[in-house]
């Protein structure tokens, strides 16, 4: 297992076709705030594993956003040779929030994210670049100035917002931060805690790009 502890690192890592459709990224919901991102030539990335299932397939890369237990249980994560485990106090020092290239078309951007039960300077949200697709990962936050300042022209593609309204915002103001951030796809996640997925506060998250994925399912990603 290697972490990564660079200022910027380009990473080429092997991989294999995994995805079900050539040429085709896929997002897979394992449940709470973990997903497994795998792109069209089989790079595979998990974001905060923690729940659901789906980790036996090798990962390339392995994003942890901040260090509460639901959000960091890499060892449920089977690695493959020279998979990097990113977590934020790799990405966020001094202030400074990273970016690297992993090479293969995949980037990964550090950004803020924090509330009350949150502290700033231990927590990073992540926007990755996957195939030319954009992916918001927010880990754990409420309402930040950045998604108004930087998110919103990021032309993003799907944003994966929490809402439990307990450590983090609510579906309401869930909400509103998917209008203000403009991505084309919005899907709720982090909803209760305790539990994968509750439709019930999937209902109240009415971002006009709503799409709700339960856990276990898997997506194709698109530009659209």
């Amino acid at each position: 297992m290697k972490y990564f502890s660079g200022i910027v690192a380009v990473f080429i890592l092997g991989s294999g076709i995994f995805a079900e459709e050539a040429g085709m990224a896929k997002l897979l919901y394992q449940g709470h705030g973990s997903y497994r991102i795998t792109s069209a030539a089989g790079y595979v990335i998990y974001v905060d594993p923690y729940a659901g299932k789906g980790y036996n397939v090798p990962a390339d890369l392995v994003l942890v956003t901040h260090e509460h237990q639901d959000h960091n249980a890499v060892n449920l994560v089977i690695q493959k040779k020279g998979c990097m485990v990113i977590r934020e106090k790799n990405v966020l020092v001094n202030g400074i929030y990273r970016k690297i290239d992993m090479g293969k078309g995949i980037t990964v951007q550090a950004v803020p994210a924090y509330n009350s039960n949150h502290d700033r300077t231990e927590c990073v949200g992540y926007v990755i670049t996957v195939d030319g697709i954009v992916i918001y990962a927010s880990g754990d936050t409420s309402y930040t100035d950045y998604m108004k300042d930087t998110l919103s022209k990021e032309h993003i593609n799907y944003a994966l917002l929490p809402c439990d309204g307990v450590f983090n915002m609510d579906a309401k103001e869930a909400a509103r931060c998917a209008d203000i951030i403009g991505a084309k796809h919005v899907i709720p996640v982090h909803m209760k805690p305790g539990a994968l997925f509750d439709q019930s506060v999937a209902d109240r998250f009415t971002a006009k790009n709503r799409l709700i994925v339960k856990p276990g399912e898997e997506i194709t990603l698109t530009a659209d």
